[in-house]
């Protein structure tokens, strides 16, 4: 474990290189490390991945930020069991490499591993709970470790039972993966049109890996410090999902502002409208600008809202928050963020 640091920038720890200072920062490269470091702790405690899916307040934290940094993964058979800190992409990149299947179209997904069940990462038709099995969690309530399955974690639509709260810490992920090489089944249309096959095909996984990887890149979602498109947290909204009773009156208000439909897509509890459809129908095009041009949308993605290279978490939460109600003004949803926001509020 790393010494203890005071008023470390959070911006440094951040894909969107937001942030102000910690209290306390520490690096555990260890399970061991990281469990006394949260027992260490006499304030509040932030667990810190990969910092992909967070926006935290130009004041920064009060208390402690524990950057988990434990890395590797063991494989036996089909199944393989990763450390909560391993970069993610890493770990794909050498899942595809080894010939095993199922965790292609999440390529280019930056953070760590151990942050994906707690969002239910997903992207091109796939998501961790497809393949999730288990995970090895401690609770802070009890301080007990024990194994959590993929039922106990409750995934819904980019959630599980650990989002929001800190009082489980994810020491590491089991998936069940695909040993003949292959991909999951294609079922996001954009991909199979790349790849040039139908829906429900499977395709070598490390094809399908570069087409990902290549549709992502076009829309500034693989991280890349010389390019500001990719100084965000990914997609910034969820696409919002309405419930089956509401459905007819939003489709109704929609249909009288704009004279296209909204995309639809199949959800639990309703039916996913598309966000970045809503943004930019709203009248926010790619890289419409916030305060002072400090933060835009991208200029690639509706989705994305990035730091230019000079802005404030206050800008973006600004920008976030136009974009927002120009949403609800017009079609009567409320887009939600997906990041967590720390020590801020939209």
């Amino acid at each position: 474990m790393t010494p203890v640091e005071t008023r470390t920038a959070l911006a440094e720890h951040t894909t969107l290189r937001l942030g102000g200072p910690a209290r306390r920062f520490v690096v555990a490269e260890t399970t061991e490390d990281l469990l006394s470091a949260v027992h260490a702790a006499e304030d509040r405690v932030l667990l810190l991945g990969g910092g992909s899916n967070l926006v935290v307040g130009d004041d920064g934290f009060d208390g402690t930020v524990v950057k988990i940094a434990t890395r590797g993964w063991r494989v036996d058979g089909e199944t393989v069991e990763v450390a909560a800190g391993q970069n993610w992409d890493e770990f794909v990149a050498a899942m595809v490499e080894a010939g095993l299947g199922g965790l292609e179209c999440l390529s280019g997904i930056p953070g760590s591993v151990g942050a994906t069940p707690i969002q239910n990462v997903g992207a091109y038709g796939c998501e961790v709970a497809d393949l999730l099995t288990s995970v090895e969690c401690y609770d802070r309530r009890t301080g007990e470790t024990g194994t959590m399955s993929a039922t106990d974690l409750g995934f819904a639509y980019r959630t599980s039972v650990l989002k929001g709260t800190d009082a489980g810490i994810v020491l590491s992920v089991r998936f069940a993966l695909r040993g003949d090489g292959l991909s999951a089944p294609v079922r996001y249309a954009e991909l199979a049109r790349t790849l040039g096959v139908e829906l429900g095909a499977r395709v070598p996984a490390a094809d399908a890996r570069q087409a990902v990887l290549t549709l992502r890149r076009g829309k500034g979602m693989v991280l890349d410090a010389a390019d500001h498109d990719t100084w965000s947290a990914g997609s910034f909204f969820t696409n919002p999902i309405v419930p089956e009773a509401e459905l007819a009156p939003v489709l109704a208000r929609i249909a009288e502002a704009v004279d296209t439909p909204v995309p639809q897509y199949p959800a639990d509890g309703g039916v996913k409208l598309s966000a970045a459809w809503l943004i930019e129908r709203a009248g926010f095009r790619k890289g419409h600008e916030g305060p002072g041009g400090r933060v835009t949308l991208s200029t690639k993605h509706t989705l994305a809202l990035t730091n230019r290279g000079d802005a404030s978490t206050a800008d973006l939460l600004a920008l976030a928050a136009e974009v927002r109600d120009g949403v609800r003004a017009k079609f009567g949803v409320t887009l939600h963020p997906e990041p967590l926001l720390i020590n801020c509020s939209l």
